[in-house]
């Protein structure tokens, strides 16, 4: 009793595990393969039972719960969308013909948009001679899209560009162009892009080049910038030559590169650049030549200190010059001055040597004073000679003929300055003596 009931159990919990996995064995697919849809396309369901003929299952298709399709031989189901509600989770439902079998799928779930409008981009809007523009064409927030071209002018109506489906196309004629994105079948169309006009340029475009400075400063570089005419064009690269024959562009070892159309040299040299844009590469015509030189490097200290000490040298020496003739030149005036005060002071002597001759009868020492101004004295300063002569008589008769006359000789040099409220000082007096025999001790 015990055996047969653990046996009925077993049977039914295994009947319970196979029933239940393959209750989940449905699997439910779209088309075409995307989450986000617009309104006005369709999207497929497809339920697959993996079990058994498709033939032998019932399909319907649940939205949130809510029955969509009920249920029916034929396991691909078309909706279309027709509004935002139609965004949900979906999925699919299999009952077995022949038995009570049911089969429930995985979910999946739909976002639905409003009809989009395609985007169209331009890599430029100018067209240069030889070359070509890519254009853009794309549609946010869904993929799965092809595109539609359509070029139109001012003169020739509008037509679709065939064998255009990509997504980019390049062009080399100007115009006005447009773009839709397409999918699905039935195929979906999206609203045409805004328009955009393309220009083709009559001649080659040249770029131009310019300089901060022509002279390389020492241990310094110049800064050089390209650039290609009209401002309105864009997407330009920038290729640069240094020599009027080299062909090799320049590099990072040879320059410093900053933003697009700048770079940094350091090398003296003939610098010339141009633009180059597309696949393939269009390239402007070149640029006009511009000479980069460096500065000179200034003389070594060397140099100038040699030159600095003979300027100085030769300033000293001019004012040693200068000073030796002051000296000369005061010499000369002294020697002058001496050599008058001389003669006057040989002059009183003689004088007053010949006076006291006359007078030799008197007894003791004679004295004369006799005050001689200077003879460079025109000015009357004060510059006075005093001559003292004495004559000594008491000396024997033998001795007569050793008589001497004395003569002291007082100079003045200058009055003494005066200075306000102070007594004026002493004058300081030069004495000169000078031993002159008397006559008759020369006869």
């Amino acid at each position: 009793m015990g055996a047969t009931l653990l046996c009925e159990l077993g049977l039914f919990l295994l009947c319970t595990l196979l029933c239940t996995g393959h209750a989940q064995d449905a699997v439910l697919t779209i088309e075409p393969k995307s989450s986000s849809f617009f309104i006005g396309e369709f999207v497929t369901f497809k339920c697959d039972m993996n079990e058994g003929e498709d033939t032998d299952w019932f399909y319907k298709i649940n939205g949130d719960g809510q029955e969509v399709f009920s249920y029916r031989t034929n396991k691909d189901s078309k909706l279309e969308i027709t509004s935002t509600r139609d965004s949900g989770e979906y999925q699919c439902i299999g009952d077995r013909k022949s038995s009570r079998d049911k089969k429930i799928s995985n979910t999946v779930s739909i976002t639905v948009l409003d009809k989009p409008r395609a985007t169209l981009t331009a890599g430029t809007t100018i067209i240069p001679v030889g070359g070509s523009v890519t254009l853009t064409c794309s549609v946010q927030s869904s993929d799965g899209w092809k595109y539609e071209w359509f070029r139109r002018t001012q003169t020739t109506s509008e037509v679709q560009i065939r064998d255009q489906q990509n997504r980019d196309i390049i062009v080399s004629e100007g115009g006005i162009y447009s773009c839709r994105g397409t999918r699905g079948n039935p195929v979906y169309y999206t609203d045409r892009s805004d328009d955009v006009t393309i220009e083709k340029t009559s001649d080659q475009p040249k770029a131009q080049i310019m300089s901060d400075m022509r002279d390389i400063p020492v241990g310094g570089s110049v800064t050089l910038t390209c650039s290609v005419s009209p401002s309105s064009s864009s997407g330009w690269k920038y290729y640069w030559y240094r020599d009027e024959k080299s062909s090799e562009a320049l590099t990072t070892q040879d320059a410093v590169f900053h933003s697009n159309g700048q770079i940094s040299v350091s090398q003296e040299g003939l610098y010339r650049c141009r633009g180059g844009r597309g696949n393939p590469v269009y390239y402007t015509e070149d640029s006009q030549s511009v000479s980069i030189g460096k500065t000179a490097a200034p003389e070594s200290s060397s140099f100038l200190t040699p030159l600095i000490v003979g300027l100085v040298c030769g300033i000293l020496l001019i004012l040693l010059l200068l000073l030796l003739c002051r000296f000369k030149k005061d010499s000369f005036f002294t020697r002058t001055r001496s050599t008058n005060q001389s003669s006057a002071m040989n002059h009183v002597i003689k004088d007053e040597a010949q006076h006291s001759r006359h007078n030799s009868t008197f007894q003791g020492d004679a004295c004369v004073y006799e005050s001689i101004k200077d003879h460079d004295d025109t000015q009357n300063d004060g510059s006075v000679l005093y001559a003292q002569v004495s004559h000594d008589r008491a000396k024997t008769k033998k001795d007569n003929d050793d008589s001497l006359l004395y003569a002291q000789v007082n100079y003045n040099n200058a009055k003494p300055k005066r200075h306000k409220g102070k007594p004026a000082p002493a004058a300081a007096d030069e004495t000169v003596y000078s031993e002159v025999k008397s006559q008759t001790a020369l006869d």
